[in-house]
């Protein structure tokens, strides 16, 4: 593996979304890594391809992806959804043999063992699915108003089915405890992934785990301390990769 230049961090968005809340992230970790968020098919410029809810096509599209981007250090991160798609795509690292990552950060997300109560909603109506993401506060009431939310019902929404399908596929395929350290970031604010259930990621950690909390509710990724908090991390790891069991 070359060394040459900062470690990249690999980054997983969340359900229904694209990379948009990486867009910021770079000028905030300096030269302590470099910021490569992995866009998912079906939204973006990537609309018109077929979407992804079986985790042996997750694998392979992200092999063909970042597979090529692995020859030197790295770490990921992944929000909500992208919590499970960068455990999985780590453990499919671990079982061919092939290089780990330097750090395993999730966010907002609870481990495969616990299941969010979101993710079942997949397979609502439309007016169920919404009304369930209003009462676990992932969406604003409005989002259950048809004259309101026309355009990001179809647009939006059909992406975000499938990417709950996805998350369900993950957690139904098992979890592997890695051999890379775990980060697991929670707000204090997030009532579907409470900073108690986001610690249970301990489970799958082999090699250290750290849990940490932050201001904000599900979608903190948006806010800047995320990024500067892993900047930080990251900077710890390189100079001592073990992390401890801890919250903050």
């Amino acid at each position: 593996m070359s060394t040459g230049g900062p470690p990249r961090l690999i980054c997983f968005h969340h359900a229904g979304a694209g990379v948009s809340a990486f867009a910021r992230w770079q000028s905030a970790m300096g030269s302590a890594a470099e910021v490569v968020p992995v866009l998912l098919p079906g939204r973006g410029p990537r609309i018109r391809e077929q979407r992804i809810t079986d985790p042996d096509r997750l694998i392979a599209e992200l092999d063909s992806l970042i597979g090529p981007l692995l020859e030197r250090p790295f770490a990921f991160y992944g929000h909500s959804l992208g919590g499970l798609v960068a455990h999985t795509y780590a453990a499919a690292l671990q079982r061919s043999g092939r290089p780990l990552p330097r750090l395993v950060a999730v966010g907002a997300v609870l481990p495969p063992h616990l299941r969010s109560p979101v993710l079942a909603a997949a397979a609502l109506p439309d007016d169920g699915l919404l009304h369930r993401l209003v009462d676990h506060g992932v969406l604003p009431p409005g989002a259950v108003d048809p004259q309101e939310t026309g355009l990001w019902r179809r647009r939006v929404l059909p992406a975000l089915r499938d990417d709950l399908r996805l998350g369900e596929a993950l957690c139904a395929a098992g979890g592997a405890a890695l051999h890379s350290p775990v980060l697991a970031v929670a707000g204090r604010g997030d009532a579907i992934a409470t900073p108690e259930g986001v610690a249970q990621w301990s489970r799958y950690a082999l090699d250290g785990f750290e849990l940490r909390t932050v201001p904000g509710g599900h979608f903190f990724v948006r806010e800047r301390t995320l990024p500067a908090l892993l900047a930080g991390v990251l900077g710890e790891a390189a100079a001592a990769p073990r992390l401890v069991s801890s919250a903050a």
